[in-house]
């Protein structure tokens, strides 16, 4: 069976049509740039894009960078444009690609349900909690498999700032900081996260899972396993199909 995911990120929407069975692309995957300012329509016609490119005529997942509820309304809009604030995503989306059925959840509470059914949380129970690292940091808290969402713990404080505003990738890279400085403040924020749920499995997804070995082994002192993502960047893709199959 053949769902089609769309990720939309601070950055890039990308997508693709996804294998459930396999959980794994079953094409490769199109992308385009957000668009700056990332205002509703403007992001709207960038779904339509990559759903567009595939040809695609059926039901769509798609991630958002925020709070979800009831499957549909935004409720926060951290790196995209405020106006997403109230916005019924899920009509929006559903009208700019012609009346599909459309399914819309949490950026990375899709990519955590993606890798605790086929990847690094597969078949773990207690506490897990997936952390992607990207233009900001978004989060997937799971309790013996059983997701808790929204969670959005990259807004924790943080020496006096959100968490994501100083150990997101997009940091990283704003402020040229090198993997070892950076890992020491991704440490700092992990034991903040430790500290207030006493995970037993960090994942830690996004673009950056891609480049664990320059990073991974810095990180120090923290009691639970930290291991990469296995779906990669791909899993918000995914989880956002595994979305909509069931919706």
């Amino acid at each position: 069976m053949q769902i089609f995911g769309v990720d939309i990120g601070g950055s890039g929407i990308k997508g693709a049509p996804v294998d459930l069975d396999r959980g794994d692309l079953a094409q490769e995957r199109f992308k385009v740039l957000t668009p700056h300012p990332a205002t509703p329509d403007g992001v709207a016609d960038g779904v339509r894009q990559v759903v567009e490119h595939h040809g695609w005529t059926g039901p769509v997942g798609l991630t958002f960078p925020g709070v979800v509820t009831d499957g549909s309304h935004i409720r926060t809009a951290a790196n995209v444009d405020k106006s997403w604030i109230d916005t019924d995503a899920r009509a929006l989306f559903s009208e700019r690609l012609g009346g599909l059925p459309v399914t819309v959840v949490n950026d990375a509470d899709a990519a955590g349900v993606a890798e605790m059914n086929f990847g690094a949380g597969r078949g773990r129970r207690g506490t897990v909690i997936l952390l992607t690292f990207g233009t900001g940091i978004g989060s997937a808290l799971f309790v013996d498999g059983v997701l808790v969402p929204n969670t959005e713990l990259g807004h924790l404080e943080l020496h006096g700032h959100d968490a994501e505003k100083r150990a997101s990738s997009k940091v990283r890279e704003d402020e040229d900081l090198t993997w070892e400085h950076w890992a020491h403040r991704v440490q700092k924020y992990l034991a903040h996260v430790e500290m207030l749920f006493s995970p037993e499995l960090f994942i830690v997804g996004g673009g950056v899972s891609r480049k664990s070995e320059k990073f991974l082994h810095y990180i120090e002192g923290i009691k639970a396993e930290i291991v990469p993502a296995q779906l990669q960047n791909n899993a918000g893709i995914v989880g956002a199909a595994m979305r909509a199959a069931k919706a």
